[in-house]
Parts: C-alpha cells; sequence; structure tokens
C-alpha cells in the first residue's frame, strides 16, 4: 500500500471510528512516522474535490464518503500480494489455521468484524508482514489460488472499517457486490 493510502485510512479511521473531524497535518505525519510533505500531497487531492476543508492550523473533514470512495477506486490490492495459494480446506478451517500476528482483510474482516456473512466466500485475504509462517502451514499451489497474503505496513494495527470497505470495492469476485451491498448499509450512518 502506497504511503499516502495509509493517510487516507488514518484519516477516515479517525472520522468514522473515533468521530474525530478536525485533524493536524504534523498529527497524521507524527502518528504515521512519514513526512509533512508526503501528508500535503495526500491531502492535495481531497481539497480539490472538497473534501477536506484546510484551516490556518488544521483541517476538516467534510465529506467522508468522498474520502472512502476516492481510496477505493486508487488502491490496487495485487500490487500487495506477497504470497498466494491454494488451500483445500473450507475458509473457516483456513482462517482458524493462520498465525496469531495476522489481520484479516476482505470477506474474512467483514464476517470478524460486523459478525455477519452476506454471502458465501471461498477466498481469505490477510494482511502480514512476513508471509513465511503462512507458507509453512499452505504450502505453495498455483492451481486456482484462494488465499492471498497482503503486505501489511508498520501503521496497520488492527482493520479499520474504511480498510475492509476498499479491500472489498477491490475485489473481483461476484459475491463481494453483496459483502459491498451490505457494508454500505452498515456504515452509512459513519459516513454522514
Amino acid at each position: 500500500m502506497k504511503r499516502i493510502e495509509e493517510v487516507y485510512r488514518e484519516i477516515l479511521f479517525q472520522s468514522m471510528e473515533k468521530k474525530k473531524n478536525n485533524l493536524t497535518q504534523s498529527y497524521l505525519a507524527n502518528t504515521l512516522n512519514i513526512s509533512l510533505s508526503v501528508v500535503n500531497l495526500a491531502l492535495n487531492p481531497l481539497r480539490k474535490m472538497g473534501a477536506i476543508k484546510i484551516n490556518q492550523r488544521n483541517f476538516d473533514v467534510v465529506d467522508k464518503k468522498k474520502i472512502l470512495y476516492y481510496w477505493a477506486s486508487a488502491r490496487n490490492i495485487e500490487k500487495d500480494i506477497i504470497y498466494k495459494t491454494r488451500a483445500e480446506k473450507p475458509v473457516t478451517k483456513i482462517e482458524s489455521e493462520m498465525p496469531n500476528d495476522v489481520i484479516y482483510g476482505a470477506y474474512s474482516a467483514y464476517k470478524f468484524k460486523f459478525k455477519d456473512i452476506p454471502a458465501d466466500y471461498s477466498e481469505v485475504y490477510v494482511y502480514s508482514s512476513d508471509a513465511k509462517e503462512i507458507e509453512k502451514r499452505f504450502s505453495k499451489n498455483n492451481n486456482n489460488p484462494n488465499l492471498f497474503v497482503l503486505k501489511k505496513d508498520n501503521n496497520m494495527k488492527e482493520t479499520t472499517i474504511a480498510q475492509i470497505f476498499v479491500d472489498l470495492w477491490n475485489m473481483k469476485e461476484w459475491y463481494a457486490r453483496d459483502f459491498l451491498k451490505a457494508m454500505e448499509e452498515k456504515t452509512n450512518g459513519l459516513l454522514e
């Protein structure tokens, strides 16, 4: 994931989940351990589309939905895949055999966060800093992969609601639409 995407994730986490709509560039730079120039670069398109309002010492999140959809459209999940394989097991079994340090993404993240499954799914996406332990548990098999390991950035401590939405937006499977529809219903109040 690009560093500017970490900025979008943090802005959306603060505004959607923490209900904090007034942030500073220095807060983002310090929290994410990135330069102010990267934060400024990330904020530029958001300012131009009216999703944030820049003040003298801070900025206000004006339109969370615009930020969310902008990030979802810019995200390239394929570039973050560091390991993929076919595990001939049910999804629940694959999820239960994951190392403790993984962070679930996409369908599994939705299931664990909202305690709901809008449709049956057959792929497991996880974030991990190192795929070695997962490779030991799920050996390489190039036949139609159903387990995908995505590179976890240093600032990812948990799956945020925005991260789940962006993951689902970038899924190709037909049932991603069912998850997205359910997600939009659950997050509607958070985006206002």
